[in-house]
């Protein structure tokens, strides 16, 4: 039966490099397969642009979700949040096992900054229980991050057993030196975030160049962290701001009162 995961989170700007300057969307492809992850959480995906497809010769003929997917991952969800004329994007999971459920949740505060929480449910060969995933890319503002945050515990107080597995991975940006999701989040639901299994704290992971902010994260309930890395450096900040950080994951069972 597996027993561990590769996981990796990655905010993706899109395709392009930090101030889109370039597509990076190739190179981004290429990097990802090196990062060998059996799950995939990205943010910023485009599902689709017009204009950047009738500008660029080498845009790719399939949505972005798709396109990095490839033959790696067998399968992928894509969660439409934001939405303008020339097309749209949001989040995805791109996963090596089969997703057999998914939905996303219009988490939006308002209509000037779109976003939703991707809840996946994934058959693990051997696993007695389906694996619960959700992508999130929470808001730039703490109030509405707060909000965001409390969807999210009561979608899973609602719709994850306590005893499966869940991993939620994203763009938390939490910008507060406490770790307000962690707090908020994490520990009302009996989660963990990776890095501070593996490190004591988060990671940081923005801007990608020389790291100084922890806005991503990796929380997990029903699994133990033996490594968590950021990718970070001059090749790195070459594809996207953020810098993507991988953990690997062991299941183990969950036991409550």
């Amino acid at each position: 039966m597996i027993q561990t995961l590769r996981v990796a989170t990655y905010n993706i700007h899109k395709g392009f490099s930090p101030f889109s300057r370039r597509m990076a969307i190739h190179e981004l492809r290429d990097k990802l397969r090196g990062l060998d992850s059996d799950l995939v959480f990205l943010q910023e995906v485009h599902g689709n642009h017009e204009h950047h497809a009738a500008r660029y010769e080498d845009w790719p003929d399939v949505p972005q979700y798709e396109f990095l997917a490839d033959a790696v991952w067998d399968d992928f969800a894509y969660g439409r949040n934001a939405v303008y004329d020339a097309g749209h994007h949001g989040n995805a999971i791109l996963s090596r096992y089969p997703i057999t459920r998914w939905d996303n949740q219009d988490i939006s505060s308002h209509r000037f900054e779109q976003r939703g929480l991707l809840h996946c449910e994934i058959e693990i060969p051997g696993w007695q229980q389906p694996l619960h995933c959700v992508c999130v890319h929470l808001a730039l503002t703490a109030r509405s991050r707060g909000a965001q945050l409390e969807k999210l515990r009561q979608r899973i107080e609602r719709w994850v057993p306590a005893d499966a597995p869940l991993i939620v991975a994203g763009d938390f940006n939490d910008w507060h030196w406490r770790h307000k999701a962690t707090h908020e989040l994490a520990h009302p639901l009996n989660m963990h975030e990776a890095f501070e299994l593996v490190h004591g704290v988060p990671a940081r992971s923005f801007p990608a160049a020389m790291p100084l902010l922890r806005l991503d994260r990796i929380y997990v309930r029903g699994f133990e962290a033996s490594h968590a890395h950021v990718h970070h450096g001059r090749a790195w900040a070459r594809l996207s701001d953020h810098a993507a950080l991988t953990a690997t994951l062991r299941l183990i069972p969950l036991v409550f009162p």
